[in-house]
């Protein structure tokens, strides 16, 4: 019998919730766990188990026995070459490289942009007519970018075409992220239908039901930032995002008061 996986992330993180839904879509029996102190950036505040194999300290972190594997996007290639069976990948180059596309466009670009209100709405780095103009840059970008995936999606069921795939999963977590902000696409049209048909399937209302519980964690998330004990990643497209879309004192202001931090390897370790 297969040992059961088990998988370190957090509902709200759109990155961990592509690889719950794939856990589920595959049937692959999984435990799940949020790490403590995964926000503030310090290995020490961290279960060694999750940042002795992590050193981006960043969810999601898969554990398959003795292996580990990290990022979102490699954790769906291995589930993909070890449980054939359930394939989420198209079987035509074409579209196994066009679902490809799609995922790195919601992993960067449509990421970051969530991401960049998320700092605005629950982390209050900006008030006033900033606050104002950074919702404004980021509902003129979603509308390109929900344009885009659209034009992808074109007549078809789904973005893989008569089944819910590797395409799907990776555009659900970014669409609903962003209607939780108010910034998902208008009721009635094609995107915003897909969507809603994507929340009947029982792997993506389970993930929804935690990213619903998992927000409710994010109460009081400025004042932890204020206090300093919370540093947020200021990972490559999301610091373009927030410099970009006129943040760029934002940033400073950050790395004035060690509430941001970037990826590893850690410039101050």
């Amino acid at each position: 019998m297969a040992q059961e996986l088990f998988l370190w992330d957090h509902p709200v993180s759109s990155y961990a919730q592509k690889v719950r839904i794939a856990l589920r879509e595959k049937k692959i029996p999984f435990k799940l766990e949020t790490p403590r102190g995964i926000g503030n950036g310090d290995k020490a505040a961290v279960p060694s188990n999750f940042s002795e194999h992590n050193m981006r300290l960043e969810v999601p972190l898969l554990i398959d026995g003795d292996f580990k594997i990290t990022d979102s996007t490699i954790i769906l290639e291995y589930l993909e070459d070890k449980y054939p069976e359930t394939p989420l990948l198209p079987r035509s180059p074409r579209e196994r490289a066009r679902a490809r596309m799609i995922e790195e466009v919601c992993d960067s670009q449509y990421e970051a942009l969530n991401w960049g209100v998320s700092e605005v709405t629950n982390f209050e780095r900006a008030h006033g007519e900033q606050a104002a103009k950074l919702h404004e840059q980021a509902n003129h970008q979603v509308k390109q970018i929900q344009a885009w995936l659209t034009e992808q999606l074109g007549d078809a069921e789904w973005f893989g075409g008569e089944r819910f795939g590797w395409a799907d999963l990776c555009v659900w977590p970014m669409v609903n992220r962003s209607m939780f902000y108010d910034l998902g696409p208008l009721p009635g049209s094609a995107l915003r239908d897909w969507c809603e048909r994507a929340m009947q399937r029982d792997s993506v209302k389970a993930t929804y039901e935690e990213y619903q519980a998992g927000n409710k964690l994010l109460k009081g998330a400025a004042g932890a930032l204020e206090k300093g004990v919370m540093r947020r990643e200021y990972r490559d497209h999301r610091l373009e995002w927030m410099i970009k879309s006129g943040g760029v004192d934002i940033v400073v202001e950050g790395l004035k008061k060690r509430n941001i931090r970037f990826s590893w390897p850690d410039p101050m370790e």
